[in-house]
């Protein structure tokens, strides 16, 4: 394990950001792909890109777990009660847990019971988790959209407190992982 620094590391920003704006452009294009189905997606060509680079996150998060267990990640700052540390790691393992596996893992599921595939980065066919089946369509998707719903408000709350954290708070925890911050240590 690396020791504790000011900022994260580079691949650990890099997989952040990577993963941020795919996470992003994700959910837009499934929004739409849902939401404006006849207009914008009567051939599905939404749904297949929304697809292909959400099953791309999945590898992803693999990668950025295996990253974070080695790598020491910087030292909250000393003001921080012990119970907004623990919140803090609370909220970062419900956003993995929920928006990063959860939800792809949920679109998965409701493709695999509508019998249509997923196709990584348009590249591999992902095996389906589940038979066919048309009785559970509509719960499979209930249960996607509900957790793309879930993840905003918890992107929108990570995003707020990495604001409160530099703009009230007035400390280094969103400069930690900005994309070019150098450390004055």
């Amino acid at each position: 394990m690396s020791s504790k620094t000011s900022a994260y590391t580079s691949t650990a920003k890099l997989l952040h950001w990577l993963m941020a704006s795919i996470w992003i452009a994700v959910w837009i294009v499934g929004a739409l792909a849902v939401y404006f189905r006849d207009t914008l997606n009567p051939t599905h060509g939404l749904t297949y890109w929304h697809k292909a680079f959400a099953s791309a996150l999945l590898i992803l998060l693999v990668l950025r777990v295996a990253w974070r267990v080695t790598h020491t990640p910087p030292a909250m700052p000393a003001q921080m009660t012990s119970r907004m540390k623990q919140a803090a790691h609370l909220g970062h393992l419900v956003l993995y847990a929920l928006a990063l596996a959860a939800l792809p893992i949920s679109g998965w599921i409701w493709s695999s019971v509508a019998d249509k595939p997923i196709m990584v980065l348009g590249m591999v066919q992902l095996p389906p988790l589940l038979a066919a089946n048309p009785d559970a369509y509509d719960l499979a998707k209930w249960v996607h959209v509900a957790c793309a719903w879930t993840s905003v408000a918890l992107v929108l709350g990570h995003i707020a407190m990495s604001l409160k954290h530099h703009l009230v708070d007035k400390d280094n925890v969103l400069l930690s992982m900005a994309p070019r911050f150098k450390s004055k240590y």
